[in-house]
């Protein structure tokens, strides 16, 4: 059950990106393509395009990773659902945890929304572990602040050890 409901206002959100698989680029620029083409989301930035190590199942290619800001008044859920389709769309196929993909695209943010349900956690449980995340996001946002632990992106970033 959320914690407390996004209101009916514009919110900046933040989404990692990450393929694996094939052209990993091309998939990254896929998936930004997809979402500027909804009517309900506006692309605000993109990060660099960082190449990273896997992390959980090490045994498997090389990561592009890359954060966005986007802004969009669209529900948590429905956000979601609609990465779902894009992720579908650009062959993603979930067959392991942490596996190889294609294209992964997750809801890091949302505005300063705590929001807990059994399909979506927002801020992104892992986000202040993982380096492929935390130098994008301070790239784009420094000063950004955790919702949950008030540290800033670049904070974070710092006390982050390199995986």
């Amino acid at each position: 059950m959320p914690k407390n409901e996004p209101a009916n206002t514009s919110m900046i959100c933040y989404l990692g990106l990450g393929s694996n698989i094939g052209d990993r680029k091309s998939y990254l620029d896929g998936a930004i393509s997809a979402l500027k083409k909804e009517t309900d989301i506006t692309l605000a930035r993109i990060s660099s395009f960082y190449d990273t190590a896997p992390v959980g199942n090490v045994n498997q290619g090389r990561f592009l990773n890359a954060v966005i800001e986007i802004e969009t008044r669209l529900k948590p859920e429905k956000l979601l659902d609609i990465i779902m389709d894009i992720e579908n769309e650009l062959g993603r196929v979930r067959t392991e945890r942490w596996g190889p993909r294609t294209i992964d695209i997750d809801i890091l943010t949302f505005g300063d929304l705590v929001y807990e349900t059994e399909r979506l956690s927002i801020p992104h449980p892992l986000m202040h572990e993982r380096m492929f995340v935390l130098k994008p996001l301070a790239e784009l946002a420094p000063a950004f602040r955790h919702p949950v632990f008030g540290a800033t992106a670049a904070e974070m970033l710092k006390e982050c050890a390199e995986v």
